[in-house]
């Protein structure tokens, strides 16, 4: 469930909570693990695990880790500069840009970076395993390939200006 608080104004996004049984003598003891995204929506974000014996205090932690782990992404007219390619262990996740007015086409996980970073509009494809958690971390790992504009004009020989319009 997004929230926005006032505050620090960042977007919260709960990607996937899970019910951990550990069987005791007594019988079995549950404890709650929490996937969070966390992000600005202006470019930044981040994600966190929480671990916890109650799903409230499983949240808090995972926000305060996704806090803590924000990155930083250059983006411009709402979509990713050019195509990317993610993959952690076995997820596989490829983000493409889209022409305004196109929307975040993504699945779940993916959906909720996009949505934290204030990306618009992208197309997105999520390819090899289903774990939640190796996704976000594979979109976060495409996400640190972006080159800097100013990088790519320059290996081109143009100006920021001839490249961005």
């Amino acid at each position: 469930m997004p929230q926005d608080r006032s505050g620090d104004e960042l977007f919260e996004k709960l990607v996937k909570l899970n019910r951990v049984a550990k069987v005791v003598k007594g019988g079995r003891r549950f404890s709650f693990s929490a996937l969070i995204v966390v992000g600005d929506r202006n470019g930044r974000a981040g994600y966190g695990l929480g671990k916890a014996n109650y799903v409230a205090d499983a949240i808090a932690k995972g926000i305060e880790k996704a806090k803590a782990s924000m990155v930083s992404v250059s983006f411009r007219k709402n979509t990713l500069p050019h195509e990317l390619v993610g993959t952690y262990k076995a997820a596989e996740v490829l983000l493409r840009p889209a022409s305004p007015g196109t929307g975040i086409i993504a699945g779940g996980p993916v959906r909720s970076v996009m949505e934290a970073l204030g990306i618009k509009d992208v197309l997105a494809k999520s390819m090899g395993a289903s774990n939640q958690m190796n996704i976000v971390k594979a979109v976060f790992h495409a996400l640190d390939k972006i080159v800097d504009p100013k990088v790519i004009a320059a290996n081109r020989g143009k100006s920021l200006s001839e490249m961005w319009g």
